[in-house]
């Protein structure tokens, strides 16, 4: 039986992906680099680390890895603090309170950063709904790389059978995919040209999960 989902952060519980995109693009025009939308797809679901080491490999960038991460969040709390209008997903937060009030365990596997994790928990007061928060920072690898879910899951004290993946990107699916854990591929507006082919059950709302369905998969 199920009983632990494990949560994907941007673009599956908060639409952040527009600020992202917004604040690295903004950082790319002082770099003075073009970035077109296919290279930028690739970046859903990857850490700003793992996404800098590639633009430096494929610009020749000189600038230290951690000055451009540095740069890009600045850029990216700025937006962040001064958008009123950002909101959690539409159904994620019923989603989430219906988990929690059937004894879900609630985790976050997020590549980012523990400062964004935080000012999201905090802006929405998700802390009491979860109990471990894991970020892609702690990891030398982004997903693809299924390592943040094998800890997500160790984290649970449950066997892969009895957990759940939420994700949006195609990285994150594949990462689920290879931590050998149920993926439900969530089609988010804010998540273009992602691959869902490998999820285990596609939704389009979040009102297509029912809690006592969840249970049974």
């Amino acid at each position: 039986m199920k009983n632990t989902v494990i949560f994907d952060m941007d673009g599956v519980i908060v639409d952040t992906e527009p600020l992202h995109k917004k604040a690295y693009y903004q950082h790319f025009g002082e770099l003075n680099i073009a970035v077109d939308t296919e290279l930028f797809s690739q970046f859903t679901g990857k850490s700003t680390r793992n996404v800098y080491q590639m633009i430096k490999d494929i610009f020749g960038i000189d600038t230290n890895v951690e000055e451009l991460i540095a740069r890009k969040r600045t850029i990216f709390y700025g937006l962040f603090d001064s958008d009123p209008a950002l909101k959690l997903l539409d159904g994620v937060e019923v989603l989430i309170n219906n988990l929690h009030a059937a004894n879900f365990q609630l985790i976050l596997a997020s590549s980012a950063a523990k400062s964004t994790i935080d000012r999201v928990f905090k802006r929405f007061n998700l802390f009491p709904f979860f109990t471990h928060l894991v970020s892609g920072e702690d990891f030398p690898e982004s997903k693809p790389n299924p390592a943040i879910f094998i800890e997500a899951q160790r984290l649970s004290g449950n066997d892969k059978s009895n957990c759940i993946v939420i994700e949006d990107s195609t990285n994150g699916i594949l990462a689920a995919n290879g931590a050998g854990i149920f993926c439900v591929g969530y089609k988010s507006e804010n998540s273009k040209n992602q691959n869902y082919e490998t999820a285990d059950l596609i939704i389009n709302h979040f009102d297509e999960l029912k809690v006592e369905e969840l249970e049974l998969i």
